[in-house]
């Protein structure tokens, strides 16, 4: 009899590729997915564990999922925990700590770690059997990267797609917890990628999404150099690089997207500013997410950047880049932030003017270097430092969603009456409403007649 698997998938696109991975070898294997989670055999709830709400969220689709939580369950339905949770808490489950305290989870049958994601199916099998142990598949490092030939099932609409060009994080910043759970960085190859893209293309994709950890740092674990200059001319010259994969994506023929997500800004060069802006698929849009633009929160984040750096490289990205559309996300209420350091903050942002901006609260995360520190902000101020930075970029993004009306817009159409431009990307974004006889899955050109807080309206 086929096996029927229920499947959860939480977190980021990262991690939702995990997720396409394992249901692309459950069908090679003829087992079958069901989106009711009640007639499934096997549930897996594939984790997150950024941050402690990503955790709650976890938990809770844990409890929902578990055998006799719900009252109509399959008789002997097996569930199984994957992702960065497990991979995070391997050490003590079932046991799982949060922010109210420590969390049991009995009712699991077994943990999977970030490297059996292609192990998905022997796993699903010894459970049935009943003789797998709660923790056995779990390993200490990860070493797992996709290929081209990867199994995968794509989670995502036929017109757009995620690939993962490299996994793991070599940057100590000090409110994060992700490469002590993926690793550290390690690249796919340029001719890896370009398979992968080749064929989403052939198969119909208009809009590729390239991700990892950091996607600048592309290539450069495998340079002789200990560590590349970021301020290099060529970048490309010691090995293969962002620009020299992008070059290479930029040469596959056909109507479609390429759009660069996860950009950590230390790594930035000339060339790779260069390389966008010639292109021809590769979109005008960035997101780099810089954090703080206070030279003390930046030391104290350990984020290998200061002030001066990143007002010269976002200068230097849009004399390059012109028309270049930069998303980026900011922490604020990080401990030893003073209002001074807020303030700068402010201040960037009013005169900066992002076009996409994503403000968080800080969240103390055991096992990283900033939950030790001294100087924890009170939640309280945390809210409200988040709360007037949002006041302000609301009314950034109004102002500039206004500039935009009479101007015509390309935009890829992601379902009937709603589309995106070049500057939004899936997931992420604002939309751009438009008449609802227009095709989905394809390209349109509109003309933008109002623009609401986030979101534009064309005809």
């Amino acid at each position: 009899m086929s096996v029927k698997v229920g499947l959860v998938s939480l977190g980021c696109a990262k991690n939702l590729i995990d997720s396409e991975i394992m249901i692309g070898h459950l069908a090679q294997a003829g087992m079958t997915m069901t989106p009711d989670a009640a007639e499934a055999d096997v549930v897996i709830v594939n984790t997150c564990s950024f941050i402690d709400a990503s955790k709650h969220e976890a938990l809770e689709a844990i409890y929902e999922m578990s055998d006799g939580k719900a009252t109509a369950r399959k008789k002997g339905q097996k569930l199984i925990v994957a992702g960065c949770m497990a991979q995070r808490y391997q050490g003590a489950l079932p046991v799982v700590e949060g922010a109210k305290g420590r969390v049991e989870l009995p009712k699991v049958d077994a943990f999977i770690g970030l490297d059996q994601v292609t192990n998905i199916v022997p796993v699903i099998r010894k459970v049935l059997g009943g003789d797998a142990g709660k923790t056995e598949f779990l390993a200490k490092t990860t070493t797992f990267i996709p290929d081209f030939d990867t199994p995968r099932f794509r989670l995502t609409p036929r017109h757009a797609a995620y690939i993962k060009i490299a996994e793991g994080c070599n940057h100590p910043c000090s409110f994060c917890i992700i490469p002590r759970i993926r690793g550290r960085h390690r690249s796919r190859t340029v001719e890896s990628v370009v398979k992968e893209a080749r064929l989403l293309v052939a198969d119909g994709v208009r809009e590729i999404n390239l991700i990892s950890q950091d996607t600048t740092y592309f290539g450069m674990d495998r340079w002789t150099e200990a560590r590349p200059n970021p301020r290099s001319k060529v970048d490309s010259s010691k090995g293969e690089s962002l620009a020299s994969l992008l070059r290479e994506l930029d040469a596959i023929a056909g109507d479609h997207w390429i759009r660069l997500l996860y950009t950590h800004p230390a790594h930035w060069s000339d060339e790779l500013i260069e390389t966008i802006a010639q292109s021809r698929h590769v979109t005008r849009y960035v997101d780099i997410p810089l954090q703080h633009i206070s030279d003390r929160m930046l030391t104290a984040m350990q984020r290998e950047t200061d002030g001066a750096y990143i007002r010269d490289l976002i200068r230097r990205m849009r004399a390059g880049i012109p028309d270049l559309v930069i998303r980026t996300t900011f922490i604020v209420g990080f401990p030893g932030e003073t209002e001074e350091d807020f303030q700068e903050l402010l201040d960037f942002l009013a005169t900066t003017r992002f076009d996409r901006v994503g403000i968080f609260k800080y969240s103390k995360e055991e096992g990283t270097k900033g939950a030790k520190m001294e100087g924890h902000i009170p939640d309280e101020v945390k809210a409200t430092r988040h709360a007037r930075a949002m006041l302000l970029l609301q009314r950034l993004s109004k102002e500039r969603g206004e500039a935009f009306i009479g101007r015509k817009l390309r935009v890829l159409v992601e379902s009937p009456g709603v589309a995106r431009s070049a500057g939004d990307a899936m997931e992420i974004d604002g939309i751009v409403q438009v008449p609802k006889k227009l095709p989905v899955g394809e390209f349109a050109e509109v003309t933008v007649t109002g623009a609401l807080e986030y979101d534009l309206i064309a005809r």
